[in-house]
């Protein structure tokens, strides 16, 4: 049923914007969301956090012309209580329904599609080089990304292009010029910003190491080879190769201070391994992971700070707001990290969880294999984000 099937409620429903729920959420205020979508949409992702209690009820509960006793006993009706679906039309009808009955309601404009524009930028208050560095944050897939900042210049590692215009905004709201879009690897879980950024007169960057996998427009942009580094300000990003997730995997560090890890290695888990081979192929990558782990990060100093390109538990972020962590922290907490080779190969293979919704379409996209529109884009890539190994498993206690 589309959003505009839904018959207009009887009575006036008072919508709430995204950003003003996740303020909420942040501020750890007891939050009852009634998400109205399929069973299968909602185990698939759905809004989560610790002050949240969140309910699914399917919209056709709610269609007779008297809703089932048991289904109204599922819906508190101590609290207002936000309902919520994919694209707002739903939840309308639905929070419609309930306030005509008494509840205290409320849905969330545009429904998750409406949740995955929101986009936030927090400073990573660890960072101990020259400038300032942002983290992005996407809660509705857990998609980073990092905006350094010093001398008048830029760059912006592992940008989506759903936000291409932001990137822009905030380099102007800063006085500064973006100067470099930079990506980790090939991302399976979003559609890159780095081919539109460059249209806008930013410098692409893309790892020289991604480029045999198929990359059709290498040539138009700049490729950073292992050990290459590019000057923002006085800062210095430097080019680390560090293959596992996938065989072009890099990561950027940054004045020395800083290791963007994309999906290496993340503040709660370590990569899956299959995306680009499959299932045949993950364990060779496993066993690449782990030789990229033990010898290119953990030997640098342990108050490096980490952030990967992906964080899916907001329970992990740290007390600056960020997704980051000292690098000898996560060797402290992180199994993995201090396991032989064949027991981390086994773990990672172990229990790897469903792959990233659309990730093949989204594969082909960043490759330049295949063309779609912005809308297009933003549809592929809803969902979670699913590029780490199974944090239960690596996470330790």
């Amino acid at each position: 049923m589309n959003p505009e099937d839904f018959p207009t409620p009887a009575v006036d429903v008072e919508s709430v914007a995204p950003e003003t729920l996740r303020g909420r959420i942040d501020a750890n205020e007891r939050v009852t969301l009634l998400d109205a979508r399929m069973e299968s949409e909602y185990d698939e992702w759905h809004i989560d956090g610790p002050s949240v209690e969140s309910i699914n009820i399917p919209y056709f509960h709610f269609l007779d012309d008297e809703v089932d006793d048991d289904v109204l006993a599922e819906v508190p009706d101590d609290r207002e209580v936000t309902v919520l679906c994919a694209k707002g039309g739903a939840s309308e009808y639905v929070a419609g329904t309930l306030a005509e009955l008494g509840y205290e309601v409320d849905h969330l404009e545009e429904g998750m599609n409406g949740w995955a524009t929101i986009y936030d930028a927090v400073e990573v208050t660890g960072y101990d080089g020259a400038g300032t560095l942002l983290q992005y944050q996407r809660p509705s897939s857990g998609c980073l990304g990092y905006l350094l900042v010093d001398g008048g210049e830029a760059a912006v590692i592992d940008p989506l292009r759903a936000f291409t215009d932001r990137y822009l905004a905030d380099a102007d709201d800063l006085g500064v010029d973006l100067k470099y879009a930079l990506d980790t690897h090939i991302h399976a879980d979003h559609i890159s910003g780095v081919r539109d950024l460059d249209a806008e007169g930013v410098e692409g960057v893309i790892p020289e190491a991604a480029v045999d996998r198929g990359v059709t427009y290498a040539e138009e942009l700049t490729t950073a080879a292992d050990g290459d580094t590019i000057a923002v300000g006085d800062a210095t990003i430097e080019t680390v190769h560090t293959p596992g997730h996938t065989t072009g995997m890099t990561s950027y560090l940054v004045d020395d201070s800083f290791l963007a890890t994309g999906d290496g290695l993340f503040v709660e888990s370590v990569a899956r391994p299959d995306l680009e081979e499959g299932d045949e192929g993950a364990p060779d990558a496993a066993r690449m992971l782990y030789e990229t782990l033990q010898e290119r990060i953990l030997a640098l100093p342990d108050e490096t700070i980490v952030g990967g390109a992906h964080a899916s538990d907001a329970a992990a972020a740290a007390e600056d707001g960020t997704y980051t962590a000292p690098l000898g922290d996560l060797v402290a907490e992180m199994d993995a990290l201090t396991m032989d080779e064949e027991a981390f190969v086994d773990l990672v293979l172990a229990d790897m969880p469903p792959r990233p919704a659309n990730y093949e379409e989204i594969i082909a996209t960043n490759l330049g294999q295949n063309s779609v529109d912005d809308e297009e884009a933003f549809t592929l890539e809803l969902g979670p984000n699913n590029c780490a190994a199974s944090q239960e498993s690596l996470a330790g206690d």
